[in-house]
């Protein structure tokens, strides 16, 4: 029976051995790489941010105890530094420094908010002051010229932070002309004495109708516009008192009418020259005489 029995075999194959060697050696050939390894801190810190920002976290959590070294395999001992490394220690973004910096900005957001209220609410408190300055002023050259107003020669009116006074052509200018009647210089001479102490620019705007003009001495309108306003202004700048930087001249022609033209009587109303007192802003733009023509 015993004669019967298969032979085992004796041993492994003879390939094996070899195989055997040959894992060894590669095992031993990658565990040397991993040894080599290092991290790099950086790159580290960059996938530590993109984790932090998908995964919306809010709160600080030092990152030292992930990275105790730059070596895989040693945690405790690191045998050298990669390149580059920009810091010792990685932190999520959100720090104390810089929540103490984004507070300090609230903070000066805050601050700037409210300096530009006061300066809102300042302009507002010197805005209704020169209001009432120029009411007043404007009273008192109504009175002054309580006459003239009356038989309709003049118009005196405020507007916001402006004087208004509307020099009609009745009395101030013969028909076509730019040439003062005589006896209308008194009252560009009261005019003058009150504006004289008046703050502000002096903007002097002349207006016609819309009936065109062609002479040897006005081409059109607008030369004629211009040349009543300039005329209005040498004839105050007869007080010494005035300062004649503070004038500023424009024509017009008929671009900016009171009434429609459409009768002799708004035709006539259209006819003015216009001295506006300007308070505010625009006070001391430094504007010097010009004139203004199309």
């Amino acid at each position: 029976m015993a004669d019967e029995c298969p032979k085992c075999p004796d041993g492994l194959p003879p390939w094996l051995a070899t195989f055997a060697d040959l894992m060894s050696l590669l095992m031993c050939f990658f565990v040397l790489l991993l040894s080599f390894a290092e991290i790099d801190a950086a790159r580290f810190k960059k996938m530590a941010e993109s984790m932090k920002d998908a995964f919306g976290v809010q709160r600080e959590i030092p990152v030292m105890d992930v990275v105790k070294g730059t070596s895989v395999v040693m945690q405790e001992f690191s045998p050298g530094k990669p390149e580059p490394t920009p810091i010792e220690e990685l932190r999520q973004q959100t720090t104390d420094v810089e929540q103490d910096f984004l507070q300090s900005e609230d903070q000066r957001s805050e601050a700037e908010d409210q300096q530009d209220l006061d300066i809102d609410m300042a302009k507002a408190a010197m805005q209704a002051q020169i209001e009432e300055e120029v009411k007043e002023q404007a009273e008192e050259l109504q009175e002054m010229l309580d006459g003239e107003i009356s038989e309709g020669l003049l118009d005196v009116e405020t507007e916001d932070t402006k004087i208004i006074i509307r020099i009609q052509e009745k009395g101030s200018f013969p028909s076509g002309r730019a040439t003062l009647n005589p006896d209308f210089f008194e009252v560009i001479s009261k005019i003058t004495d009150v504006i004289a102490n008046t703050p502000g620019k002096i903007i002097v705007a002349g207006h016609t109708d819309n009936i065109p003009i062609s002479t040897r001495r006005f081409r059109s309108n607008w030369e004629l516009s211009s040349a009543r306003a300039v005329t209005v202004v040498h004839a105050m700048l007869s007080n010494a008192a005035i300062d004649e930087g503070r004038f500023l001249i424009q024509g017009y022609a008929d671009s900016q009418p009171l009434v429609v033209n459409d009768t002799s009587e708004n035709r006539a109303t259209n006819r003015r020259v216009e001295l506006v007192i300007q308070r505010g802003e625009d006070e001391d733009s430094g504007e010097v005489i010009k004139a203004s023509e199309q």
